[in-house]
Protein backbone atom coordinates (compact mmCIF):
# COMPACT_ATOMS: atom_id res chain seq x y z
CA UNK A 1 0.00 0.00 0.00
CA UNK A 2 1.20 3.18 -1.10
CA UNK A 3 1.05 6.09 1.63
CA UNK A 4 -0.06 9.33 -0.20
CA UNK A 5 2.67 12.35 -0.62
CA UNK A 6 0.70 15.83 0.23
CA UNK A 7 1.84 19.18 1.42
CA UNK A 8 5.98 17.38 1.38
CA UNK A 9 4.56 14.77 3.95
CA UNK A 10 3.30 11.25 3.68
CA UNK A 11 -0.18 11.13 5.02
CA UNK A 12 -1.78 7.88 6.73
CA UNK A 13 -5.31 7.53 6.54
CA UNK A 14 -5.99 11.25 5.60
CA UNK A 15 -4.92 10.62 1.72
CA UNK A 16 -7.21 8.50 -0.25
CA UNK A 17 -10.46 7.22 1.61
CA UNK A 18 -10.54 3.97 -0.46
CA UNK A 19 -7.25 2.98 1.00
CA UNK A 20 -7.52 -0.35 2.68
CA UNK A 21 -6.59 0.51 6.64
CA UNK A 22 -3.65 -2.47 7.30
CA UNK A 23 -2.93 -4.20 10.71
CA UNK A 24 -0.41 -7.01 11.99
CA UNK A 25 -1.53 -9.55 13.87
CA UNK A 26 0.86 -12.85 14.90
CA UNK A 27 -0.17 -16.67 14.11
CA UNK A 28 -3.23 -17.19 16.26
CA UNK A 29 -2.73 -19.48 19.69
CA UNK A 30 -4.55 -22.60 19.56
CA UNK A 31 -5.80 -24.87 22.10
CA UNK A 32 -7.33 -28.41 21.91
CA UNK A 33 -8.70 -30.50 24.64
CA UNK A 34 -9.84 -28.88 28.34
CA UNK A 35 -6.80 -26.90 29.75
CA UNK A 36 -5.46 -24.25 32.08
CA UNK A 37 -4.43 -21.04 29.20
CA UNK A 38 -1.09 -19.69 29.65
CA UNK A 39 -1.15 -15.56 29.12
CA UNK A 40 0.46 -16.04 25.90
CA UNK A 41 -2.42 -17.70 24.28
CA UNK A 42 -5.34 -15.13 26.11
CA UNK A 43 -2.96 -12.04 24.66
CA UNK A 44 -2.05 -13.18 21.45
CA UNK A 45 -5.87 -11.57 19.96
CA UNK A 46 -6.81 -14.46 18.94
CA UNK A 47 -7.54 -18.07 20.53
CA UNK A 48 -8.73 -21.29 17.69
CA UNK A 49 -10.27 -23.84 19.67
CA UNK A 50 -10.24 -26.72 18.30
CA UNK A 51 -12.07 -29.77 20.33
CA UNK A 52 -12.77 -32.13 17.97
CA UNK A 53 -15.92 -33.77 18.86
CA UNK A 54 -15.91 -33.66 22.97
CA UNK A 55 -16.56 -30.28 24.99
CA UNK A 56 -13.80 -28.53 26.08
CA UNK A 57 -13.05 -25.87 29.19
CA UNK A 58 -10.23 -23.54 29.04
CA UNK A 59 -9.42 -22.36 32.36
CA UNK A 60 -7.95 -18.58 32.05
CA UNK A 61 -4.69 -17.77 33.68
CA UNK A 62 -4.55 -16.39 36.79
CA UNK A 63 -4.78 -12.22 37.10
CA UNK A 64 -1.02 -12.24 38.40
CA UNK A 65 0.78 -14.26 35.12
CA UNK A 66 -1.51 -11.97 32.89
CA UNK A 67 0.34 -9.21 35.31
CA UNK A 68 3.42 -10.32 34.52
CA UNK A 69 3.22 -10.46 30.96
CA UNK A 70 2.24 -7.04 31.22
CA UNK A 71 4.18 -4.93 33.54
CA UNK A 72 3.05 -1.78 32.00
CA UNK A 73 -1.01 -2.29 32.23
CA UNK A 74 -2.33 0.11 34.51
CA UNK A 75 -5.76 0.26 36.35
CA UNK A 76 -8.23 0.75 33.23
CA UNK A 77 -5.76 -0.98 30.80
CA UNK A 78 -7.80 -3.59 28.45
CA UNK A 79 -6.86 -6.17 25.83
CA UNK A 80 -9.40 -8.77 23.31
CA UNK A 81 -9.66 -11.94 22.98
CA UNK A 82 -11.02 -13.44 19.80
CA UNK A 83 -11.82 -17.35 20.38
CA UNK A 84 -12.60 -18.73 17.22
CA UNK A 85 -14.03 -22.57 17.68
CA UNK A 86 -13.65 -24.99 14.78
CA UNK A 87 -14.88 -27.94 16.94
CA UNK A 88 -17.22 -30.19 15.64
CA UNK A 89 -20.26 -32.53 16.93
CA UNK A 90 -20.44 -31.57 20.29
CA UNK A 91 -17.07 -29.77 20.50
CA UNK A 92 -18.31 -26.45 22.61
CA UNK A 93 -15.90 -24.72 24.34
CA UNK A 94 -16.72 -22.98 27.80
CA UNK A 95 -14.04 -20.42 29.89
CA UNK A 96 -13.71 -20.72 32.98
CA UNK A 97 -12.76 -18.07 35.68
CA UNK A 98 -9.10 -18.02 37.84
CA UNK A 99 -7.88 -16.52 40.33
CA UNK A 100 -8.38 -12.79 39.85
CA UNK A 101 -10.92 -12.68 37.24
CA UNK A 102 -14.34 -11.52 37.78
CA UNK A 103 -17.37 -12.22 34.83
CA UNK A 104 -18.47 -8.85 33.53
CA UNK A 105 -21.44 -10.13 31.74
CA UNK A 106 -21.28 -13.38 30.22
CA UNK A 107 -18.12 -13.97 30.06
CA UNK A 108 -18.40 -17.43 31.00
CA UNK A 109 -20.52 -19.13 28.48
CA UNK A 110 -20.10 -21.99 26.11
CA UNK A 111 -19.09 -21.09 22.56
CA UNK A 112 -20.83 -23.29 20.09
CA UNK A 113 -18.96 -25.10 17.75
CA UNK A 114 -18.21 -23.51 14.36
CA UNK A 115 -18.94 -19.98 15.68
CA UNK A 116 -17.13 -17.47 17.89
CA UNK A 117 -17.42 -14.71 20.41
CA UNK A 118 -15.23 -11.53 21.87
CA UNK A 119 -14.35 -10.62 25.10
CA UNK A 120 -12.58 -8.12 26.34
CA UNK A 121 -10.46 -7.69 29.72
CA UNK A 122 -10.20 -4.96 31.13
CA UNK A 123 -7.71 -3.99 34.12
CA UNK A 124 -9.22 -3.16 37.80
CA UNK A 125 -6.72 -3.20 39.92
CA UNK A 126 -3.51 -4.91 41.04
CA UNK A 127 -4.18 -8.91 40.35
CA UNK A 128 -7.83 -8.03 39.42
CA UNK A 129 -9.45 -8.15 35.78
CA UNK A 130 -12.81 -8.38 35.14
CA UNK A 131 -14.12 -9.95 31.42
CA UNK A 132 -16.73 -8.81 29.30
CA UNK A 133 -18.23 -11.25 26.28
CA UNK A 134 -18.77 -8.20 23.69
CA UNK A 135 -19.56 -10.30 21.12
Amino acid sequence: MALSNGAGGYQVGAGNRAETTMGYADTPQTATSTATLTAAQILGGMLVANPSTSAATYTLPTAALIDAALPNATVGSTFDLNLVNIGTSSGTVTLATATGITDGGNAFVVVAITSSAAFRFRKTAEGAYTVYKIA
